[in-house]
């Protein structure tokens, strides 16, 4: 197979991936970044842990999706993750939904 079909085969994962996030993102509270992966969840815990000679951290997160082209279920119950490099954690600020007046069932 040509390499440009490959390209084009990543390209629509990509795509279909950030689509996906796009639709989603609004069901979530927290946008976590780590060296590895970058997850959407809606509780998240970070703990430093100190070891005798360094320390890392311990993330744990509940409701979550996993921002990764390669799973075939993003939607995960509970990740837990180790780490001894940086960790991003933004809490999304919420938009309230409100429906079109001309859609509203209240008349």
């Amino acid at each position: 197979m040509d390499d440009e079909v490959f390209e084009d085969y990543d390209r629509e994962l990509e795509l279909a991936l950030y689509r996906e996030y796009r639709d989603v993102v609004s069901q979530f509270q927290y946008v976590i970044e780590t060296e590895r992966r970058f997850y959407l969840a809606n509780e998240v815990n970070v703990v430093r842990r100190d070891t005798e000679h360094d320390f890392y951290f311990e993330i744990s997160m509940s409701d979550v999706w996993v921002w990764d082209i390669y799973r075939a279920d993003r939607f995960v119950k509970a990740v837990r993750v180790l780490t001894f490099k940086d960790v991003n954690v933004e809490e999304l600020t919420r938009r309230d939904f409100h429906l079109p007046e001309e859609l509203s069932l209240d008349t």
